[in-house]
């Protein structure tokens, strides 16, 4: 089985996407579909912070606290919530000294701010990959619920950042900003005056 290569102008061999996967993730296309699961996770990020600052346990850190002593104990007979060593290792240490209590609202400010950017369209995909690992850390400490079905979206927004938040922010701030390697890639194609050769004395 083989499959066509291009050559690109630095003579680097390019595979091409496949015309689905092209217009999914490059082209504007689908922008509406990425729109709905952009609103889809705003909904539940924001519900589950406002969640958080309205429960006074969970700002004082008192049901953060809790959450992670259930996550790290050890049970007699089954697996722990938290399969790898390290992990719990980990979550047992910042039980130990007490970072509940500023973790929570961390955590809390973390939902609110990953939810605002994704309903606002604005730096969706960094916002979504800052959605993806707090979803990966709540499947690490054995908390399933919603994270899976979530996790998989935020990838796939990640994925389609530079169309993902086409009906939003992102339509204007992607090329006010630009990226650090368009950036250069323009830099690198001014054309630079030719030196002057110094005139001859006399």
């Amino acid at each position: 089985m083989s499959f066509r290569t291009f050559m690109n102008e630095q003579g680097e061999v390019v595979i091409p996407d496949p015309p689905l996967a092209y217009a999914l993730f490059n082209t504007v296309q689908f922008a509406w579909l990425w729109l709905i699961l952009r609103l889809y996770l705003a909904y539940v990020w924001l519900s589950a912070a406002l969640g958080k600052f309205s429960n006074p346990a969970w700002m004082d850190g008192t049901a953060l606290r809790g959450f992670w002593t259930n996550a790290v104990s050890l049970p007699e007979t089954g697996k722990p919530l938290i399969v790898y060593d390290w992990y719990r290792n980990l979550i047992q240490t910042m039980l130990e000294n007490g970072l509940y209590t500023w973790f929570a609202d961390l955590v809390a400010y973390s939902e609110f701010t990953v939810g605002l950017l994704l309903l606002l369209g604005a730096f969706t995909g960094i916002a979504a990959f800052a959605g993806a690992f707090l979803n990966w850390n709540f499947l690490m400490a054995g908390t399933a619920s919603v994270n899976p079905m979530m996790l998989i979206l935020s990838i796939l927004l990640v994925l389609a950042w530079k169309v993902a938040g086409w009906y939003g922010l992102d339509r204007w701030l992607l090329p006010a900003l630009g990226t650090p390697w368009t950036r250069r890639v323009r830099e690198e194609r001014v054309p630079t005056m030719p030196a002057r050769n110094p005139e001859p004395d006399g």
